[in-house]
C-alpha cells in the first residue's frame, strides 16, 4: 500500500510537474507575443488642457507655416489627414504665412487648410491661427499705413481669416508678435532706443473681447512674448473683467531655452498664471537633425534655410552648429536618433503644453511624430545629464 501510495504520488508530482511547465510555457508565449504586440503598436499622443481653457490639446501641433509655398495643396491635405490619423486634433496656421511672407502668397496657407476642413467635423479640429503684430507688411491690410494691433486690424485680420479657412469661428488666436517693441528673433538683449508707443494691453484685449462676444473666437494667446508683456495682459484682463490669454507660442529648443527658462516658465507655472506653451522651432528649423552638418547632401539646396538666404540663420550659426554636433554625439551615445533627442527634450519640459512640429514632405512628418512618441518618456537622467553638459558650454548658441 506504502508503494502504491508512494508510487501515487510520484505520479502525480510527475503530472503536476508537467502541467506546470506546460502552464509556464503558455505564460511565457502569451508574454513574448504582449511584448511583441506592444513593441509593434504605436505609442499613443498625450492630451493636455491649455491653461484656463477647455481645450484639450494633443502635445504635438501640426504646424503649416510652409503649405503653400515648400508644399502643394495636395502634400498639405495629405500632411494633415496623417497627423489627425495618428490623433493630433489641433493645427497651427497664421494671416502671413506661407513662410516666407510675399504678397502674392499671402493667405495661401488658410486656403489650404481651409478647403480641408470642409470635409472635416469642425469640432474634430482645434484651430489655431495668428493676427499679425505691428509691420510694415501694409498688403496684409485693405487700407493701412502700419499694421497695428488695434481694434479695426485685429477686426480685419479675423474676418478674413475666418473666410479663407471656411469656417466661423477661431478655437484660439494668437497675437503672432507684440505691437510694442520687443527684443526679436535671436535678439539678445532689450534695446532701450527702439521704444515706440503702442497699443494699450486694455485695448488689445477689448478688441479681442468683442470677437469673443461675437462667438468669432474662442481663447486667446500671444506669441513671441516676454514676461513683461504676459503679465501686462494677465493684468489688464483681471482689472477689467477682459479675456485672459491662455497661450504662449515662443520658440524652445535644445539650442534656444534661456529667454522661456529664466523667468516665463515662473510666470506661466500653473499657480501662477497658467498659461501653457506651444513650443515653436523645436528641432531649430531643422538644425538639429544634423543635415546642415553636411553641406555634400544631394538635396541641401531645398533645405529652407537654404532656399531662403537669411531666413532663421541664428539657428544655423558657427555656434549653433557646434552645438547641435555635441547635441548628436549625446544622442548617438544613448541610441537615440538626433530627432528623438530634440523632440523628447521639448516634449518632457514640465511648461510644454504642446509641440509644434511642421514638415514639408511626408517622409518629414512621419519620421518627427514617430520620433516624437518613440522616444523613452520621459528621457533618462542620464541622457539629461549629457544635455546639461552640452548646455553648459553653450547656452542658447542661436541667441545673438
Amino acid at each position: 500500500m506504502c508503494k502504491n501510495r508512494g508510487l501515487s504520488v510520484c505520479n502525480n508530482k510527475k503530472f503536476d510537474n508537467g502541467l506546470g511547465a506546460r502552464q509556464s510555457r503558455r505564460w511565457h508565449r502569451r508574454r513574448v507575443r504582449s511584448r511583441v504586440r506592444s513593441a509593434q503598436e504605436p505609442a499613443k499622443l498625450q492630451y493636455r488642457k491649455l491653461g484656463d481653457s477647455d481645450l484639450l490639446i494633443s502635445e504635438i501641433t501640426l504646424g503649416t507655416m510652409t503649405f503653400g509655398e515648400q508644399s502643394t495643396e495636395k502634400e498639405s491635405h495629405d500632411m494633415i489627414s496623417y497627423s489627425f490619423d495618428q490623433g493630433i486634433n489641433i493645427l497651427d496656421t497664421a494671416e502671413i504665412y506661407p513662410i516666407q511672407p510675399k504678397e502674392e502668397t499671402q493667405g495661401r496657407t488658410d486656403l489650404y487648410v481651409g478647403r480641408w476642413m470642409k470635409s472635416k467635423p469642425r469640432d474634430k479640429v482645434i484651430l489655431a491661427t495668428k493676427v499679425s503684430g505691428y509691420s510694415d507688411r501694409t498688403f496684409l491690410r485693405d487700407n493701412a499705413e502700419m499694421v497695428r494691433v488695434d481694434a479695426p486690424n485685429i477686426k480685419e485680420s479675423v474676418e478674413k481669416s475666418l473666410s479663407r479657412l471656411s469656417t466661423d469661428y477661431i478655437d484660439l488666436l494668437h497675437i503672432h508678435w507684440p505691437d510694442r517693441y520687443v527684443a526679436l528673433y535671436g535678439e539678445f538683449s532689450y534695446d532701450s532706443t527702439k521704444w515706440r508707443p503702442s497699443v494699450p494691453f486694455e485695448d488689445q484685449l477689448k478688441a479681442l473681447q468683442e470677437l469673443i462676444d461675437e462667438g468669432k473666437v474662442r481663447y486667446i494667446g500671444v506669441s513671441n512674448e516676454t514676461s513683461y508683456g504676459v503679465m501686462r495682459f494677465v493684468q489688464a484682463a483681471k482689472l477689467h473683467g477682459l479675456p485672459k490669454i491662455v497661450s504662449i507660442q515662443n520658440g524652445y529648443s535644445l539650442l534656444v531655452r534661456c529667454s522661456f527658462e529664466v523667468d516665463l516658465a515662473e510666470v506661466c507655472h500653473p499657480n501662477n498664471c497658467n498659461i501653457g506653451l506651444l513650443a515653436y522651432s523645436p528641432l531649430g528649423s531643422g538644425v538639429l537633425t544634423g543635415k546642415y552638418l553636411d553641406d555634400s547632401c544631394g538635396n541641401s539646396k531645398s533645405f529652407r534655410l537654404n532656399l531662403f538666404p537669411g531666413y532663421m540663420q541664428r539657428y544655423n550659426a558657427p555656434l549653433a552648429k557646434e552645438a547641435t554636433k555635441e547635441y548628436l554625439k549625446v544622442a548617438k551615445k544613448h541610441r537615440l536618433t538626433p530627432v528623438q533627442l530634440a523632440l523628447g527634450f521639448v516634449r518632457d519640459r514640465p511648461f510644454t503644453a504642446s509641440t509644434i512640429i511642421g514638415a514639408t514632405t511626408m517622409d518629414q512628418l512621419k519620421e518627427n511624430i514617430e520620433a516624437f512618441t518613440s522616444a523613452p518618456r520621459p528621457l533618462p537622467p542620464q541622457v539629461l545629464d549629457d544635455i546639461a553638459t552640452v548646455f553648459k558650454r553653450y547656452r542658447d548658441p542661436a541667441v545673438l
